[in-house]
């Protein structure tokens, strides 16, 4: 008798040449990185004529039915794009997860306690940047990011610093009680734009070893990893193979791409993706 092999739903059952049977789960399937699709952008058109169209709302509607995992807003101290008015109305039709990325200020540690979103994640700001050009500085400011911490995590709300593939700042994040960091891939994409070779570019290739790196210590340390910024379909393959990240958090690739496919095709062409680089790591 040969051995057989069938399937049902998450599990892989197997009979082997003297009957006995083996289970197997898919675990790459069950690993896999979730992607949570940042909106922000469909504001920055919206805001680009100070009106009440495109609608971030039905941003959110339309990411989760393309197989969105989560949404992400970010509300800058500057009101450039997402609207405290905004928030609120996100979070009435997001029946998955919602992440509000934010400064580690007083004013918008209060409008989080109050929208009380799944996730929190303190980024830093600069009103003259075009987006977040790096990573928080937690190891230089511990003392106010613990005691910011603290205040979410009271309130039920688990944290995230967004930081740099740094092994100073990973250390940092684990003292201040964060229970997520995601590693700024900034720097890996931007080599990846630059010299068009993939991991067999060495620049591209160091850049992504530390995010490998990052991903890992960050687990040692008792968080999960989650990772972003300046990912596309072109270069996220290779960061969603990378084993232990819990989430991609994408957006402007993703805005970008819907202006020719819809948004809805454009999520779930990424999500497809990294599908694809999953099963095939």
């Amino acid at each position: 008798m040969g051995a057989s092999t069938f399937a049902i739903d998450s599990f892989i059952f197997t009979f082997d040449s003297r009957g006995k049977l083996r289970v197997e789960q898919r675990i790459r399937e069950l690993l896999m990185a979730e992607l949570c699709v940042n909106i922000d952008h469909v504001a920055t058109v919206r805001q680009a004529r100070k009106t009440y169209e495109p609608d971030p709302v039905e941003a959110a509607l339309e990411a989760q039915a393309g197989g969105a995992d989560g949404i992400t807003v970010h509300l800058r101290e500057d009101r450039r794009h997402i609207q405290d008015s905004d928030l609120p109305r996100i979070k009435a039709v997001v029946h998955t997860k919602l992440n509000l990325e934010m400064a580690a200020t007083d004013e918008m540690i209060a409008i989080a306690i109050a929208l009380k979103p799944q996730l929190a994640m303190f980024v830093p700001e600069k009103r003259q940047e075009v987006t977040t050009e790096g990573g928080l500085d937690v190891a230089s400011q511990e003392s106010r990011v613990r005691d910011a911490v603290a205040r979410l995590r009271g309130a039920g709300i688990p944290v995230s610093a967004f930081i740099d593939a740094d092994e100073r700042q990973i250390e940092a994040a684990a003292r201040c009680g964060f229970a997520f960091c995601e590693i700024h891939t900034g720097p890996y994409a931007h080599a990846f734009h630059a010299h068009d070779g993939g991991l067999s570019d060495a620049r591209t290739a160091a850049e992504h070893g530390k995010i490998v790196r990052a991903a890992a210590l960050i687990q040692r340390c008792g968080m999960r990893a989650n990772a972003g910024h300046a990912l596309n379909l072109a270069n996220v393959g290779a960061v969603a193979a990378i084993d232990g990240l819990c989430e991609l958090h994408i957006g402007h690739a993703i805005v970008s791409r819907a202006m020719f496919i819809g948004l809805r095709s454009a999520v779930a062409q990424m999500k497809a993706e990294i599908v694809r680089a999953t099963l095939a790591s």
